[in-house]
């Protein structure tokens, strides 16, 4: 998966579970924008304007989890927080990851890769 922040662009691989899936038959259908801001200093997170399946287990997030909170909220994590959720996927570079995602609202698509 391709995310697109600015001019930054990130690399991220899909998780193995069934919300995984469903977020990726959702990015066939075209990229997906979501506006993002700042929440608990320790994530961004915006509506994904679509509601897609949960496959929730309690876990503790590290940087650069893209993470489905309560079926409809997509988060990409630059600190950690322990809490039921569903992990989408992972950012392969986490490096300078809270600078590259910047303050306050943001713009960042999803998307998939060309050979997927």
């Amino acid at each position: 998966m391709k995310i697109r922040i600015g001019e930054q662009e990130l690399d991220a691989d899909f998780a193995d579970n069934p919300s995984a899936e469903a977020f990726r038959q959702l990015l066939q259908q075209g990229p997906v924008t979501v506006d993002m801001t700042d929440y608990g200093g320790f994530e961004k997170v915006g509506s994904l304007g679509t509601s897609i399946t949960t496959s929730d287990t309690r876990i503790t997030t590290e940087p650069g989890d893209i993470i489905l909170y309560q079926g409809n909220q997509i988060t990409i994590y630059y600190g950690t927080n322990t809490w039921n959720f569903t992990r989408l996927a992972k950012i392969r570079d986490t490096t300078d990851l809270k600078e590259k995602l910047g303050e306050g609202r943001i713009q960042v698509t999803f998307s998939l890769e060309a050979e997927e």
